[in-house]
């Protein structure tokens, strides 16, 4: 009974967050970063740049980060290999993706829900914020899952 309380408000309070705050919030975290770092971001075209500007400036340092980061990451897999194989819930995996990548579906894709991953890209061509709260209503209906309500879903 609770849960069917609390999603219902789950739900409102993300989407009251994400008219009210989305807007404002992600034009302040730009001019957050412009003043940490001094790079002016308006689009995404502008990260690409900056990106650009920092393999080229960089190209050294990235080469020795690659050089180091494969033989530490061989003897973790090589020593600690047999704890990545431990199963992990299908449930929190697609909440994570629900949170993060909600807006292009990839929680459905990973389920196997191909035809509402394709809803998910359609919607998001036509009304990115729309897809964004619907990625966020599916994740937190998936956090008030329990294991056995979620199987069908993975089906």
């Amino acid at each position: 009974m609770m849960q069917k309380i609390l999603i219902p408000l789950a739900v409102f309070l993300v989407v009251l967050i994400a008219l009210t705050f989305g807007e404002t919030i992600g034009r302040e975290l730009l001019s957050w970063v412009q003043h940490l770092t001094g790079l002016v971001l308006h689009n995404f075209a502008d990260v690409f740049y900056a990106v650009k500007h920092y393999i080229d400036q960089n190209t050294t340092k990235i080469l020795i980060a690659l050089v180091v980061t494969i033989p530490i990451s061989i003897w973790l897999l090589r020593n600690h290999g047999q704890a990545l194989v431990k199963r992990t819930s299908q449930r929190k995996i697609a909440i994570v993706l629900a949170v993060f990548l909600g807006w292009l579906g990839a929680h459905r894709f990973y389920l196997g829900q191909i035809g509402w991953g394709i809803v998910y890209l359609v919607i998001f061509w036509v009304f990115a914020p729309l897809v964004v709260i619907i990625g966020l209503v599916d994740a937190i209906r998936y956090f008030f899952m329990t294991e056995e309500e979620f199987t069908p879903l993975r089906q």
